[in-house]
């Protein structure tokens, strides 16, 4: 028995809730160093800060795969979760740049480092459900275009989060100055916006999107997958730690690039708002309430909103007839490359307008590792499994960005002398090594296809 084929607008309705996640993660991405330092943190602990969103995945994510793939309800079996995830991450949003209004209780700091951890963890419990409802609903030879038209969603909503500071203040007039201690007003009515836009994308995502029945799925098992042959037992929580040592070829062979490509992308995420300020704008390494810091935290949402349009439009209109030309992995190993080169070369550009090239090339990369690696993934999974593994494909993006949160404060401030941009220099190179390791990778699709 074989899934049905999806319309193109199908596949889209069933990804449309990336668009408000990624949104909300943009809004994150972009602007909790900038809030944090507000707030009182130093540069060298941001790293430390951020730890909390890796730890938050490690733990959430197999948890919510495991019981997503064994729930079923009236509701379905991926969409109750997404839906919870998109509400708590709501909550998160509205209060991380208003983490000052709890001062009389706590440090306005270390709420706001609550609230990241309400963010990260509620993004958790709604991203890899999604992820799992691709793997669960689509074909084979849709799975490339799934993934794709997912990462297209993902980068128009992280180009709407990471842009709408600088856009309310450019053109609605909303004021980015703020004194010490204080998040400017367009970036707490942005953090609002992301909230409102999150829950309801994933509502059309719920009303539009029909689910597999588990006995449905059953059908769909193909017996050469090394990994069902462990699905027709029942599962319990501890299977995790089962299933973990039992993965299939595929996924141990993609950790290693997850790892050193996921490590890159979080030290860009940490350091591009004080790399930018101080090696771009010239600000003092200590300035985080000037204008001036505001204007390039603005900036940077700017230029992150680059990379994440360039990897909406890679993703939706090339990167899947690509892949179909020259294959999978060396489809990845030529964008990771791209992005390499285009995350150390953020060290030559003159002014900040010419940032906007390099982070065209980080796009390219983006759209890869969004897309690339599940589709590989997907096809060596029991869709039994879907979930699961899913989520325990997510220890290879959290763990290094654990490793980078542990040690990238202390070579910031130790080897680089508090200068942020060699942090994007390492980033560079960590995406050149995952890479190589690309061609290490047994696509099981590809082999199929080619037999």
């Amino acid at each position: 028995m074989e899934k049905r084929k999806l319309s193109f607008w199908e596949i889209w309705n069933m990804s449309f809730g990336f668009l408000g996640i990624q949104m909300g993660f943009a809004l994150q991405n972009a602007n909790a160093s900038r809030i944090l330092q507000i707030f009182g943190a130093d540069v060298h602990e941001l790293s430390w800060f951020w730890i909390i969103a890796p730890l938050m995945g490690l733990i959430v994510q197999p948890i919510i795969g495991h019981y997503s793939d064994n729930t079923w309800g009236r509701f379905g079996r991926r969409k109750p979760f997404f839906l919870v995830g998109a509400i708590l991450a709501s909550v998160g949003l509205v209060l991380m740049p208003q983490a000052n209004i709890f001062i009389s209780i706590l440090p306005a700091l270390w709420v706001g480092a609550g609230m990241l951890m309400i963010m990260d963890a509620s993004f958790n419990i709604a991203m890899e459900p999604f992820r799992a409802l691709v793997g669960d609903n689509l074909r084979t030879d849709q799975r490339t275009a799934g993934f794709s038209i997912q990462t297209s969603l993902i980068g128009f909503g992280a180009v709407i989060g990471s842009a709408l500071p600088y856009v309310l203040t450019k053109y609605f007039h909303i004021s980015n100055s703020t004194v010490p201690g204080s998040v400017p007003l367009n970036l707490t009515l942005s953090f609002i916006i992301g909230a409102a836009v999150l829950i309801g994308s994933i509502l059309v995502t719920l009303f539009t999107t029909k689910e597999y029945s588990p006995e449905e799925l059953a059908k769909f098992e193909d017996p050469q997958n090394d990994a069902i042959s462990d699905s027709e037992q029942k599962s319990k929580i501890t299977d995790i730690f089962t299933d973990f040592a039992k993965m299939p070829t595929t996924m141990r062979q993609l950790s290693w690039v997850q790892f050193f490509s996921w490590f890159g992308l979080f030290g860009m995420w940490v350091f591009t708002t004080p790399a930018i300020a101080h090696h771009i704008y010239k600000l003092p390494l200590n300035d985080t309430s000037s204008q001036q810091y505001q204007d390039a935290g603005d900036w940077v949402g700017i230029l992150f909103g680059v990379y994440n349009l360039v990897s909406a439009i890679v993703a939706l209109f090339f990167l899947p007839y690509i892949a179909k030309k020259i294959g999978r992995k060396s489809t990845h190993a030529v964008s990771l490359i791209i992005g390499g080169i285009g995350l150390i070369s953020i060290y030559f550009m003159p002014n900040e307008d010419w940032v906007v090239l390099p982070m065209i090339l980080i796009g390219v990369a983006w759209a890869s590792i969004l897309a690339m690696p599940y589709a590989i993934l997907a096809g060596s999974i029991a869709p039994k499994k879907m979930g699961v593994y899913m989520g325990i494909f997510n220890f290879f993006v959290v763990i290094p960005q654990i490793v980078n949160a542990l040690i990238g404060g202390p070579i910031v401030k130790y080897l680089y002398n508090g200068d942020a941009i060699y942090a994007l220099i390492t980033s560079g190179v960590s995406f050149l090594i995952a890479a190589l390791l690309v061609y290490k990778v047994k696509d099981v699709d590809d082999t199929i296809q080619k037999s």
